[in-house]
């Protein structure tokens, strides 16, 4: 174990001075240690296709129809892999305006994401749209913060879900913006919107110590960070005590490397977001000791998806 833990150490102290994508490579020469790769998206926005070659800013960037290629190939090249995202997959190009929500959920099927998260814009065809476009998807929708038990979406999201990979056990929550003033009441008409802080220390907690998760992920959609007293992903993260990972979105922020934050025991918490329309794939590798599965080394890579 204290070879275990010097190894651990000095690729900690490596990462200081080398190149993220040399790091799994170099901590995996050891046996004893397991790489879990997270991949997410935020804000997809239906952008099935690549931005127009007009568009005057991503001309012929993004779109998820690209973006399955390069997930896929990861999904070849790793063993242990979780695809997430952060809500906002409604709304944005006229495959909604058509479609509604049927068929990006039904392409982020086919591409196999793990789980996904509420963002507002779900809501924009209010609770009977949302309620059929979900039959679309066959991943589940993790929301832990809204009470819909008044509405007939009561029994359609997850508070958590727990994901087995090679050993390693991951638990995964999702926390919604407030929709009063964001959202047209009518839209959310029975919802409740419940505190994402406190929401956030049951979730953590019941995952960490009653389901035994080595690895507590957040998937939000409170937004990175606001100028007034807004909850948001950078509140958030110093009163947890027990998330690893808060993977946000709403706010549409490019992030080249995630936040580092620290938790209310002084602890590592990492937040990350990847802009939106399907521009960056979000990587984080996490490198586990087998036998200890203690303090996981995050290394993070975000992908641009262009030509």
């Amino acid at each position: 174990m204290n070879s275990r833990r010097n190894f651990i150490k000095r690729v900690t102290a490596a990462s200081a001075g080398m190149a993220l994508t040399n790091l799994p490579q170099l901590a995996l020469a050891n046996n004893d240690l397991l790489q879990l790769t997270i991949l997410h998206t935020n804000d997809i926005h239906c952008h099935i296709d690549p931005f127009s070659s007009t568009d005057p800013t991503y001309a012929g960037q993004g779109g998820m129809a690209r973006m399955s290629a390069l997930i896929n190939q990861i999904r070849q090249q790793q063993e242990n892999v979780l695809l997430l995202d952060s809500g906002d997959m409604f709304q944005g190009t006229p495959y909604f305006n058509f479609y509604k929500g049927e068929l990006i959920l039904k392409v982020m099927s086919e591409m196999e994401f793990d789980a996904s998260t509420l963002g507002n814009h779900e809501f924009d065809n209010g609770l009977d749209a949302l309620n059929k476009a979900l039959d679309y998807a066959k991943f589940p929708f993790v929301n832990s913060n809204y009470d819909f038990s008044q509405t007939k979406l009561y029994d359609r999201f997850n508070r958590f879900v727990v994901f087995r990979k090679n050993g390693i056990k991951i638990g995964v929550y999702g926390l919604g913006i407030e929709m009063e003033g964001l959202i047209n009441k009518q839209n959310y008409d029975g919802a409740i919107y419940n505190d994402p802080v406190a929401t956030a220390l049951e979730m953590e907690t019941f995952l960490k110590l009653e389901k035994k998760c080595d690895l507590v992920l957040c998937l939000s959609h409170l937004g990175l960070d606001y100028q007034s007293s807004k909850i948001s992903d950078k509140t958030l993260a110093p009163q947890t005590k027990y998330t690893d990972l808060i993977l946000g979105g709403h706010t549409h922020t490019f992030l080249d490397k995630p936040v580092e934050a620290k938790n209310a025991d002084g602890k590592r918490i990492l937040i990350n977001q990847v802009g939106w329309g399907g521009l960056v794939l979000g990587r984080i590798d996490f490198i586990f000791d087998k036998a200890g599965k203690e303090a996981p080394i995050a290394l993070s890579q975000p992908i641009y998806n262009k030509v």
